[in-house]
């Protein structure tokens, strides 16, 4: 059932402007909105990898946000295109997915999903139920809409033809698949960044082709990461999962550039629009210290992906460890497989082993810059040679264990 709030003149322009970058065609929307009908949402995503960052989040939120004004939400599971890659931002052909690694990503990703948007007012998808009956006949059918100077127009596509670099016959069917998704589920709006309107496009434009009523585009800003530039990113390492504890979400939240705390306060938290106005003003006029405002947007996302106390609880250690200079009280513990595990053993190897680090390589970052300690000391060597038993190890500013 739709809820009358759309009528208040402040939910429509939180709706139409709060972390959106821009609706194709506006107008249409609004119309289609007030029109007394549910709309069908259409969110995609290609389950390329397992975790949800606050990059997607932005996204999922305004499907949240519609949801709870009473239209569905229809998640198309991209089992097929994920197999494909989708070369958006991207300056190289992505490598294909096996269909296992997909259902392994798929089931991780919805897990994350479904803590933002409602898993009871959302329709699930998976693509096989169209593609997997798909014949050569259909294929050239779809192909023979569109003309390769049209998908050469995209810039990734462009840039990569002017630069000689190989584009994959798949990649140029990509937008195609994608756009016969909202075919398939007669979407009304289908959401995504803005490095996504050329797809998005495509799939309002076979719509008409085929009858249907063109969907809105619905497109998002791209969120920057926590080095305040480029686009978040896991592969960048400049993110933030809704899934990571709490003092790692507290934490990096922390680490963010001044610049970026309206913009994360605006995409990801509902602190009124007048609050987020006066924030604005003091952070212009110098008369707010930016680390209090941090605080506060590191404890909204602390509790919006977990609980309150947990938020309490991260800021109090962030200010313990990080700004106190003192260990945590609650350390997290590895046990070595052997007393005589750590002979010989690179220390890389023991961070990566221990999870204080995703790689050997980031590991080696970690030692090369000063940021790993054993005990209070700082290390420099690659070795975990004269480490004991009950050793704290430390890596960075908020990441500490425990060996026993």
């Amino acid at each position: 059932m739709l809820s009358d709030a759309i009528k208040d003149e402040g939910v429509m322009r939180r709706v139409l402007k709060r972390g959106v970058h821009d609706i194709i065609v506006e107008s249409e929307f609004v119309e289609r909105l007030q029109g007394g009908r549910p709309l069908r949402l259409k969110m995609g995503f290609d389950p390329s990898a397992t975790d949800i960052h606050m990059g997607h989040a932005v996204g999922l939120r305004k499907l949240r946000q519609l949801q709870d004004l009473g239209h569905k939400v229809v998640l198309i599971v991209g089992d097929w295109t994920a197999q494909i890659g989708d070369p958006s931002g991207r300056s190289a052909t992505r490598p294909m997915l096996t269909a296992e690694q997909v259902r392994e990503n798929a089931a991780t990703y919805m897990a994350q999903f479904f803590k933002i948007v409602d898993r009871d007012r959302t329709e699930t998808r998976w693509q096989s139920e169209w593609f997997g009956e798909f014949s050569l006949t259909d294929v050239i059918g779809l192909t023979s809409r569109f003309t390769v100077a049209q998908f050469l127009a995209r810039d990734d596509f462009a840039n990569r033809f002017k630069a000689n670099q190989p584009i994959a016959i798949t990649e140029l069917l990509y937008p195609l698949l994608q756009a016969y998704d909202s075919v398939a589920i007669e979407s009304d709006v289908e959401f995504g960044g803005t490095d996504q309107m050329f797809n998005l496009l495509v799939g309002r434009d076979l719509q008409g082709m085929v009858g249907q009523t063109p969907q809105q585009c619905f497109l998002m800003p791209l969120l920057p990461g926590t080095d305040g530039v480029q686009k978040m990113s896991k592969s960048l390492g400049n993110y933030i999962g809704i899934d990571e504890p709490p003092d790692e979400i507290y934490g990096k939240t922390m680490s963010l550039p001044d610049n970026q705390i309206l913009p994360y306060s605006e995409y990801l938290t509902d602190i009124a629009d007048d609050e987020i106005s006066e924030m604005r003003a003091e952070l212009a006029a110098g008369s707010v210290n930016p680390m209090e405002l941090k605080k506060r947007l590191a404890r909204e996302l602390v509790a919006q992906f977990h609980d309150a106390d947990a938020a309490t609880n991260a800021e109090r250690n962030f200010e313990r460890t990080v700004q106190g200079g003192q260990m945590p009280d609650d350390i997290p513990e590895f046990a070595l497989p052997a007393p005589d595990a750590l002979a010989g053993m690179r220390l890389s190897r023991l961070l990566v082993d221990a999870g204080l680090a995703s790689s050997a390589g980031e590991a080696r970052r970690l030692i090369s810059q000063g940021a790993v300690q054993i005990d209070g000391e700082r290390v420099s060597e690659d070795s975990a040679a004269g480490i004991e038993v009950g050793a704290v190890l430390r890596a960075g500013r908020r990441r500490y264990v425990r060996l026993v």
